[in-house]
């Protein structure tokens, strides 16, 4: 379903006053903002460690990006209408969710930036975790290239359990689109997907090691 006025304008408020808070609080800073794409369609892949990888990773565009977002935050009545305002795609983690896969690709084939985590749900610790491979399978799928993004500093921002925010500094590195192989017709061929997979997961641990260091956090 195509973005209506009511939610690109929710949404340029909405992000914005995030990324003003981030600013101040956590001294956001990103690097690589030139490899976003400023029109068409792109998949954003960032690393995922905390609660607050979402509302920082508008500071890599001012588009409206759609984004994934585990079906519980649907839960309640009013979260869920903020969360559709926002333009989020619900999806039930830890399955192959069919119809959020054709939810993906038809934000793309319209043209949306949109934000998948690859590794799914937050993990811990500096190494990427195993990767899913919607983002490489719904790239495949419509030839929409990926941004990988490494994010330094997050996990102590609010880390997994916390209740309360961190005055850490955090960092965002943003790679260079990894483009999919081109294929015939609509279909994804099992072995381009996990060879994009596998690329995807390289890039991502090269970015998050970089982020990581920059705000003085030891790596591997």
């Amino acid at each position: 379903m195509k973005l209506t006025r009511a939610q690109n304008a929710l949404y340029f408020v909405v992000s914005r006053v995030l990324v003003g808070f981030s600013r101040l609080f956590w001294r956001l800073t990103v690097e690589g903002k030139e490899h976003v794409p400023t029109t068409g369609p792109f998949i954003l892949a960032p690393v995922h460690r905390s609660n607050v990888d979402s509302p920082i990773v508008a500071i890599c565009t001012p588009r409206h990006m759609r984004f994934l977002g585990k079906q519980e935050m649907w839960k309640y009545k009013v979260p869920a209408k903020f969360f559709d305002g926002m333009g989020g795609i619900p999806v039930n983690r830890g399955t192959p969710d069919r119809d959020s896969l054709r939810r993906c690709v038809t934000a793309l084939e319209a043209g949306e930036p949109l934000v998948i985590f690859p590794e799914g749900s937050r993990r811990s610790g500096p190494v990427v975790d195993e990767l899913f491979e919607g983002v490489a399978y719904v790239s495949t799928k419509t030839g929409a290239p990926i941004i990988p993004v490494g994010i330094g500093g997050s996990e102590q921002a609010m880390p997994k359990g916390a209740k309360m925010l961190r005055p850490v500094k955090i960092h965002l590195v943003i790679g260079p689109p990894i483009l999919p192989e081109p294929t015939e017709g609509r279909n994804a061929p099992r072995r381009l997907v996990r060879e994009l997979n596998e690329r995807l997961y390289g890039e991502l641990q090269r970015l998050f090691d970089e982020a990581q260091a920059k705000v003085g956090r030891p790596n591997r």
